[in-house]
């Protein structure tokens, strides 16, 4: 094989546009809140899902404190 086989086999499996079910656009949530079903505004960090209004309700229940 020559090197221009060996390159173009080896681009052949390294495609830039995403096909089937993941070919949904960047800004496309999966995930959504757990209270109140919205999808954007999400805290997601240690998988809490909750939008930012409703962590801002519950963030204390959960154990968070907030300092100044």
């Amino acid at each position: 094989m020559s090197e221009s086989e060996t390159e173009a086999e080896s681009d052949a499996g390294t495609e830039s546009e995403p096909t089937g079910e993941h070919a949904t656009s960047r800004t496309d949530q999966q995930v959504e809140c757990r209270r109140c079903g919205r999808k954007q505004g999400l805290v997601g960090k240690y998988e809490i899902n909750l939008c930012r209004q409703c962590f801002r309700e519950v963030a204390r229940d959960m154990g968070f404190r907030k300092y100044s």
